[in-house]
Order: structure tokens, then C-alpha cells, then sequence
């Protein structure tokens, strides 16, 4: 490998199908990328791990009966990123799946490369919103951020670009209560599992929960 080549990503995949294993790792050796391990369960999974993976691929539905959540939970503090690769039939596990923190779902219908061109962004730190889970979040009302009128008031001009001084000026409020409003959204999201610690990442969410309109942009 020269100097300027990049490691391969680590990734191990957790399904109770063994064709869908073998089947995964042999498109790792097509598009390049290192399969450290497979297994039928997270627990054994984590058993045979000599090194830890960037992203696991976890299906939602195993035969072991465990739940979802627990496992990406486990799999979380094991210390690598999760990303659900699965038939995604069962609202209430995907929407658990996102809230213990899986990064990403793919769903098995969709092409292999776009399953590994998702666990390229999830190795890479960046939480994907695809068509699919954007549609688990507006079907589980549960899993919106329930927002004030206000507060949305001070969110839609904020995640737009306005500053804090200029959202403040706008609505003829102190630039305190602006913040205020905006922690309190932030905090929303985040007991919902789905942090916005950025402007972009507040602008993400307004923007999957259907809160800023079809006339915005």
C-alpha cells in the first residue's frame, strides 16, 4: 500500500442468514472494504472480535429473539458505529434502532452500493438520513420533536441562516430568549436520540419533521 492510499474501513455484519453474510463479504472484496468478522448474533459477534470494526451492518429481526435496541446499544459501547441493514417491515424496531443511536438504515431492497456507500459516511462520523428512515420518523408521531409555535418561529429564521442578534431583532425579543428557545429545541431532539448540536443538523431535523414548509428555500 503507497503512502498516499487510505486503510481500507473495517466492518463486520451481524444477520441470521448465512447467504446474506457470505453474500456481504464477498461485495467487501469488490468495493474494497475490510470484513473482520460475521455472525448470526451481537453477541457472538462480539465474541469472535480480535479487532474492533468502524461500523457493524446489524439486520433488525434475528433469530436469537433479541431486541434492537438492545443490540445496537450493545454494539455502541462495544465502541463502533451502527448502521441497520434490513427489511425495515417493523416500524416500532427501527424507530428504537435510531433512538439507541444506529447511525444509519439501509434497507435490503436497495442496491449494494448504496449499502456501502452508506457505511463509508457512517465510517466517516456522518449520521444519514435516508428516504427510509425519514419515512419511520413521519410515520411515528412519537418520534417527532414536539415544538411550540414559538419556538419554531425562532428555529425556522435560524436554521435559515439569520444569527442569533438578527433572529432577536426580527421577532423584537432579547437575544437571550432566542437562545433559550433554541437550547430547549436542541434538548428536544437530543432525549429523542437524535442530537442537533449544529445549525445544519437543526435545519436536518425542522426539515424531516416537516417544520419548515414547502416555501422554504
Amino acid at each position: 500500500m503507497s503512502k498516499t492510499e487510505t486503510k481500507p474501513i473495517k466492518v463486520a455484519i451481524v444477520d441470521d442468514h448465512e447467504a446474506i453474510r457470505l453474500g456481504f463479504a464477498g461485495a467487501c472484496l469488490e468495493y474494497g472494504y475490510e470484513l473482520i468478522a460475521h455472525a448470526p448474533s451481537v453477541d457472538e459477534l462480539i465474541q469472535k472480535l480480535k479487532k474492533k470494526p468502524q461500523v457493524v451492518v446489524l439486520d433488525l429481526s434475528l433469530a436469537d429473539g433479541s431486541e434492537p435496541s438492545h443490540n445496537v446499544r450493545k454494539l455502541i459501547d462495544y465502541g463502533t458505529e451502527v448502521l441497520i441493514f434490513s427489511i425495515a417491515d417493523r416500524k416500532s424496531q427501527v424507530r428504537a434502532a435510531l433512538v439507541e443511536g444506529a447511525a444509519a438504515l439501509v434497507t435490503k431492497s436497495q442496491q449494494m452500493k448504496e449499502l456501502f456507500e452508506c457505511i463509508n459516511l457512517v465510517a466517516n462520523g456522518i449520521k444519514v438520513n435516508t428516504a427510509e428512515t425519514i419515512a419511520a420518523i413521519d410515520s411515528d408521531q412519537e418520534f417527532k420533536a414536539k415544538l411550540t409555535d414559538r419556538e419554531l418561529e425562532v428555529l425556522r429564521l435560524y436554521a435559515s441562516g439569520m444569527t442569533l442578534k438578527s433572529v432577536a431583532y426580527e421577532l423584537k425579543l432579547s437575544k437571550y430568549t432566542v437562545k433559550e428557545h433554541i437550547d430547549r429545541v436542541r434538548d428536544k431532539y437530543s432525549n429523542l436520540g437524535r442530537p442537533a448540536p449544529g445549525k445544519s443538523e437543526l435545519l436536518m431535523r425542522l426539515l424531516e419533521d416537516g417544520y419548515m414548509g414547502d416555501d422554504f428555500i
